[in-house]
C-alpha cells in the first residue's frame, strides 16, 4: 500500500477513531482502548501491546508498514537546548521530508509546549523567520498532535512525573489558515482520556485572519485567542504584516470586538517592538484607543533576531514606557517572558531548518 493511500491513527479525534473502528466491523466500545493507548499513553508501537483479542487482531491487519493506518511519529533530526537549560527545540522531520520546529518551554512550576500548524507561512510577516521563508503546506491534525505527544516524551524524561500543562500555537505557521485541521487536533489534545491539556491551557495566536477569529466565536471554541497586532494604524501595521492588505486594521478590530460580544472571553494582543516602527508614545496612545472598550491584555514582545530583518529590538526605558502609557488606560500590559533566544526558539525566530 502506497503512503498516499495510508491513513494515520493520530488523525482521527475520538468519535472519527470510533469511526473507523466500527466500519472495519470491531465493536465501538473498544475505542477507548486503543484512544488511550495512542494519546493517553502515547505508545508508537501497538503490535507490542497487549489488547482485547478483537481489537488486537484488527491492529495486526490493519496498523503497520503496507497497511491501512500509520502512527505519527516525526523522526527527531536535532535537538538543541538552551544555556539555561529551561528551553529545548526540536527539528522533526515529517514522513514526506518536511521539517518543522516544535518547542517545550519551562516555567516556574509548568511547561509549555509550542507547535507549528503549517510548514512554512504563507502571512509573509517581514520580521518572522517562518514567513520569511514562504509556505509549503498545511499540517495534518495527526502531524500536530504528534509534536505534543514528542514534547511530553521528552518532559517525561528529563522532569518523570512533571505534567505537561500548557500548549501554544505559536510555531511555525498561521493557525486560522488551517482552521479545520487545527481545531481536530485540539480536540484530541484536550481530550480529558487522551492527553488532557484543558481548553483554558490552550492559546490559539492569529496575526488577524478575520473569518476565522469570527469562526472561533460563532463555533463557541473554549480555547484562548492571542493576536498579533503590532501596529496601531492600517499603514504601519501593513508595513511589517502584509496579510493587512487583505484584512485590513479596521476589519480586524471589528471582528474583535465581535469576537469579544459572543465569547465574552478576553483577548491577548501580541506586540512585537521594534524599534523605530512601532515604539513611540504616540503609538501607545492610538492602541489604547483602538482597543478601548475590548477585554485585552496587552503582550509586549522584544523584537528577537532573524536573518531577514534589519529590525532590531526598542530599548528597555522606551518599552517600559510604552508599557506605562497602556497601563495608564486601564490595560492589563505585561512583557513576555523571553525564553529560547540562543537557540532561535523565540517569537518569530522558528524556520524548520535547524541550528543557525
Amino acid at each position: 500500500m502506497s503512503h498516499s493511500t495510508q491513513r494515520s491513527l493520530h488523525d482521527p479525534d475520538f468519535a472519527g477513531l470510533r469511526e473507523i473502528l466500527a466500519a472495519d466491523g470491531v465493536n465501538p466500545w473498544h475505542t477507548r482502548a486503543l484512544w488511550g493507548a495512542l494519546h493517553r499513553e502515547g505508545s508508537l508501537d501497538l503490535a507490542s501491546r497487549t489488547f482485547l483479542p478483537p481489537l488486537q487482531r484488527w491492529i495486526e491487519r490493519s496498523v503497520g508498514e503496507g497497511k491501512a493506518y500509520f502512527l505519527d511519529a516525526p523522526e527527531l533530526v536535532e535537538e538543541i537546548r538552551s544555556d539555561d537549560g529551561l528551553t529545548r527545540k526540536f527539528l522533526l522531520r515529517l514522513r514526506d521530508g518536511q521539517t518543522i520546529e516544535t518547542v517545550l518551554m519551562g516555567y516556574a512550576g509548568r511547561h509549555t509546549v509550542c507547535v507549528s500548524t503549517q510548514a512554512g507561512c504563507a502571512m509573509g510577516c517581514v520580521f518572522c523567520a517562518t514567513g520569511q521563508g514562504g509556505f509549503v503546506r498545511h499540517l495534518r491534525p495527526g502531524e500536530i498532535v504528534a509534536q505534543v505527544l514528542h514534547a511530553r516524551r521528552v518532559l517525561g524524561e528529563i522532569a518523570p512525573g512533571r505534567r505537561l500543562r500548557n500548549l501554544v500555537l505559536m510555531g511555525m505557521g498561521e493557525p486560522l489558515h488551517n482552521y479545520e485541521s487545527v481545531m481536530q487536533a485540539l480536540s484530541s489534545i484536550a481530550d480529558p482520556g487522551g492527553i488532557s491539556i484543558g481548553p483554558s491551557r490552550i492559546a490559539i495566536s492569529t496575526v488577524g485572519v478575520v473569518p476565522g477569529i469570527l469562526r472561533l466565536a460563532e463555533e463557541k471554541r473554549p480555547y484562548k485567542l492571542a493576536v498579533s497586532l503590532h501596529g496601531s494604524t492600517q499603514d504601519e501595521r501593513a508595513a511589517l504584516v502584509p496579510v493587512a492588505k487583505r484584512w485590513p486594521l479596521e476589519s480586524l478590530i471589528e471582528a474583535c470586538r465581535e469576537y469579544g460580544k459572543i465569547s465574552g472571553k478576553r483577548i491577548f494582543f501580541e506586540w512585537t517592538l521594534i524599534a523605530g516602527k512601532n515604539d513611540s508614545p504616540e503609538t501607545a496612545s492610538r492602541l489604547a484607543g483602538l482597543l478601548a472598550g475590548i477585554d485585552a491584555h496587552i503582550n509586549l514582545i522584544p523584537l528577537n533576531p532573524t536573518g531577514g530583518f534589519a529590525g532590531v529590538e526598542s530599548d528597555g526605558t522606551t518599552g517600559e514606557q510604552f508599557q506605562q502609557i497602556l497601563l495608564a488606560a486601564g490595560f492589563p500590559c505585561t512583557f513576555r517572558q523571553r525564553r529560547g533566544i540562543d537557540v532561535a526558539a523565540g517569537c518569530g525566530m522558528l524556520r524548520g531548518a535547524g541550528r543557525f
